[in-house]
């Protein structure tokens, strides 16, 4: 065998092996993605601690004023407190952890901020809140700190199946001049840094949370359009159809986590 053909084995060795070890890599980071792990596991130590203690965790400033909400009277007299307590110790935390959920009435899903805005309307007699706009978000990470610690548990079938297949279409649906979906920043990449952020599995046990990068309380979808803006996507007004259907994906794929809201992320 002389020296050229030598060297030709090496290198076709060392490629196949770049391509085992890739291989191998993929596997493992799809199997690290299969079990839910919460955005909290990929945070400093610094940000795990501001987020733990209520009083260094800038995000409960929006839980104190969407308790204020909870108690003002609307148009009708009554506020929310009056049915659910002041403090809201009648509601559940574990039909708070289901949400999104599904409505008889509206025949549709329906997550936790739109159950919200239709008693703020229909039974308080207020003027409609926009979606995800600061007293629509001070109302539902109020009523989901209450549920803090509850495991996630959103149904995926039923009348809930078509908006959860709905919603994992859209999930692995690329878009956008870079031709990304969700899926590939979030099973593929976990852990991996994108410039200063860490990447993680894009769960949504901590939201509403408040964001470092922008110094306020963000909804979810409101989230979604962060991401979506990102990779130069046609963003979607939050609440639509759409959007709703991604957070019954995204939730589900999260069940089994516990409660953060209101948590720290970058």
């Amino acid at each position: 065998m002389n020296t050229k053909t030598i060297h030709k084995n090496r290198e076709v060795r060392f490629v196949l092996g770049l391509a085992g070890l890739a291989c191998a890599l993929a596997v493992s980071t799809m199997a690290s993605a299969s079990e839910p792990r919460s955005g909290y596991e990929y945070l400093q130590q610094e940000s795990r601690e501001m987020q733990d203690d209520d009083f260094l965790n800038p995000g409960m400033q929006s839980v104190d004023a969407g308790a204020e909400l909870f108690n003002q009277p609307g148009n009708s007299g009554e506020s929310c407190g009056s049915c659910h307590g002041e403090d809201g110790a009648r509601l559940d935390p574990q039909r708070i952890a289901m949400y999104p959920v599904y409505d008889e009435k509206l025949k549709k899903p329906l997550t936790l901020q739109q159950r919200i805005l239709v008693e703020w309307e229909e039974r308080l007699g207020n003027k409609p809140l926009k979606y995800d706009s600061k007293e629509a978000l001070e109302l539902e990470v109020f009523v989901r700190h209450l549920a803090k610690g509850e495991k996630v548990n959103v149904q995926t079938s039923g009348p809930m199946e078509p908006a959860y297949k709905k919603g994992k279409e859209i999930y692995h649906t690329r878009s956008g001049q870079l031709d990304m979906a969700c899926t590939n920043c979030h099973d593929v990449y976990p852990g991996q840094k994108i410039r200063a952020n860490t990447l993680s599995q894009g769960q949504s046990n901590g939201f509403p949370a408040y964001r470092l990068s922008n110094g306020k309380i963000n909804g979810l979808q409101s989230r979604f359009n962060q991401c979506y803006r990102q990779f130069r996507a046609e963003e979607m007004p939050p609440g639509n159809n759409d959007y709703v259907a991604l957070e019954v994906y995204v939730n589900a794929r999260g069940n089994g986590l516990p409660i953060e809201a209101p948590a720290v992320r970058y």
